[in-house]
């Protein structure tokens, strides 16, 4: 693996197949090659890559529709957690949902998943109150704790700073 630098870029189609890789790797249902050429069609979806030299290791993705973002997905490969990506791939998500012009950001984590809840309220997500989607997760039938954030600008403008 190297010294080498992990970098974050817009994803592109020559991206999928490392995205296929650890969406595969992340998740008990994961989305098709399909799902993501549709969405990175949309023009109101904003994909970006992790890539170390020329291998994906994470990747994060949001629709931004008006004032607000919502995550649709983020996955880090599993040789690769534990080391700030996830992080670095979420404040790159608030910086250019704050350029498209948003000002709220919202997503769904499964109740059980504690160290990606912990990682969004370190980033200023909160809980509203009953704010849960019973039975979200058709592959477990696991809950979702619905997440808020706002507003992203301040954040957003801190991140330029750095």
């Amino acid at each position: 693996m190297g010294s080498e630098e992990t970098g974050l870029f817009p994803m592109t189609l020559t991206d999928l197949d490392g995205v296929m890789e650890v969406e595969r790797l992340s998740f008990l249902t994961p989305w098709s090659r399909r799902d993501f050429l549709v969405e990175l069609m949309q023009p109101f979806a904003v994909y970006i890559v992790a890539r170390r030299g020329e291998q994906v290791v994470g990747y994060g993705g949001m629709h931004v529709i008006a004032d607000q973002a919502h995550v649709t997905n983020i996955a880090v490969h599993p040789d690769h957690r534990g080391q700030g990506l996830g992080e670095r791939i979420m404040r790159r998500l608030i910086e250019l949902a704050a350029e498209r012009g948003a000002e709220r950001m919202t997503l769904e984590v499964r109740v059980s998943n504690t160290p990606a809840r912990n990682l969004y309220e370190k980033l200023g997500f909160v809980t509203a109150p009953g704010a849960v989607r019973k039975g979200y997760y058709t592959d477990t039938g696991e809950d979702a704790i619905v997440m808020w954030k706002e507003p992203l600008a301040e954040q957003a403008a801190a991140e330029g700073q750095q």
